[in-house]
């Protein structure tokens, strides 16, 4: 089937595109072009109303929605999660697991996998892969999740996650031992190489880059700064997380920007900084996206440890610490935009193209570009989803 999406300002990587006409046929972007292109009386007509047509988002770390975590485990739990994210723009997603036990990791990759194989627009966004994410963090930054679920690497265990085929990023704190060999392990495996969680100093992180580390996750959350890893190493000052990755270009980070991580001038400098090229959004969304205040497991349901949602974010016990956040990628998208000095056009690639750069998937998927694969999102000229389209079939909100 042919759709012709009309009268939208398509968002390209590098600029607008007013009064645009992008042709889809057979799941596929066509044409982007400001003239009509010819079609047939079977053609679908998409009238996008003066909206903008985003390409699809792509969310490398998230970790559930409307009441589902993919850390339960089930098939069931990883569509409700999936859709939910579909319904705020994501067309793309790596399902991310938390600290836990290895069953309930092997659990969750086995679900996201069987779930990616059956691919139909019911299911929602579409899987690209598994982020590995917990249990190999640094037991003074564990953040919100569960302290009992969290271990060092060892070879037998994170060979047989990355044995299913599934994982794309991997993650683990650089100072942990054997982190040296968990990254050059998934490099083999061609993964986004991560470093989360951690109290990692500047030798730490210059090891890790060695060893094929290329990202961090989450700038400024549960990860180390001067003072932290003074208060581990003592003196002297030694630089930390913060300061490697922005001294090295090659490294890539994420923000959360839902308007509660992180203040308007700490995303503006993050933009600054690593520029769009390098600085992707996330969601790091839990289970309780979309449903209203209360408290809720974040990770698996059985034994994952306790957040309260207060309807903007998620808090840990005591409110002294955040746990995540609550809200899609669209709210991402306008958060960024209203805060820092980062055009449309590239706030839209943070949340799209360089995602899926990074992760390896970008001739598939992450800009509007002939070829590429009709996932694409019509939005308001308020940045608020309207309609959702992946593969060029339409997803009911």
């Amino acid at each position: 089937m042919k759709l012709l999406f009309t009268h939208v300002t398509a968002i390209l990587p590098d600029r607008l595109m007013e009064e645009a006409w992008v042709l889809c046929e057979k799941g596929k972007i066509v044409s982007i072009s400001t003239k009509k292109p010819k079609v047939t009386a079977e053609t679908q007509i998409v009238d996008g109303r003066g909206g903008y047509l985003s390409p699809g988002f792509v969310d490398i770390h998230v970790h559930g929605g409307d009441g589902a975590d993919f850390m339960d485990g089930t098939s069931e739990a990883v569509r409700v999660a999936c859709r939910a994210h579909a319904r705020h723009g994501t067309t793309t997603i790596f399902p991310t697991t938390t600290t836990g036990s290895s069953e309930q990791i092997h659990a969750m990759l086995d679900a996201a996998k069987a779930v990616q194989a059956e691919r139909c627009i019911e299911n929602g966004a579409r899987i690209a892969g598994v982020h590995l994410y917990g249990p190999f963090f640094a037991e003074d930054k564990v953040g919100c999740h569960s302290v009992e679920g969290r271990r060092e690497p060892t070879a037998a265990e994170y060979r047989a996650y990355f044995e299913k085929g599934i994982v794309r990023i991997a993650t683990c704190a650089a100072e942990l031992p054997g982190a040296g060999e968990f990254y050059r392990e998934a490099k083999k495996r061609r993964c986004l190489i991560t470093c989360g969680h951690s109290n990692a100093s500047w030798p730490e992180m210059a090891a890790a880059f060695k060893a094929g580390m290329r990202h961090v996750d989450h700038f400024w959350c549960a990860m180390s700064n001067v003072a932290s890893v003074r208060s581990r190493l003592g003196v002297p000052m030694r630089g930390s997380m913060l300061e490697f990755v922005l001294g090295t270009a090659e490294m890539s980070t994420e923000v959360i920007a839902d308007g509660c991580h992180l203040a308007p001038e700490l995303l503006e400098f993050a933009f600054r900084l690593k520029g769009p090229r390098k600085l992707c959004l996330v969601t790091d969304a839990n289970r309780a996206l979309d449903l209203p205040p209360g408290n809720y497991r974040f990770g698996a349901a059985e034994d994952g440890s306790w957040l309260e949602s207060d309807g903007r974010v998620g808090w840990a016990p005591g409110r002294m610490n955040l746990a995540s956040s609550i809200v899609g990628m669209d709210h991402m998208v306008r958060q960024m935009k209203r805060d820092t000095s980062a055009t449309l056009p590239e706030v839209v690639r943070m949340a799209s193209l360089t995602p899926a750069e990074l992760t390896g998937i970008a001739k598939q998927t992450g800009s509007l570009e002939a070829g590429k694969n009709a996932d694409v999102v019509l939005l308001s000229r308020k940045l608020e989803v309207r309609r959702v389209f992946i593969g060029g079939s339409e997803m009911t909100l």
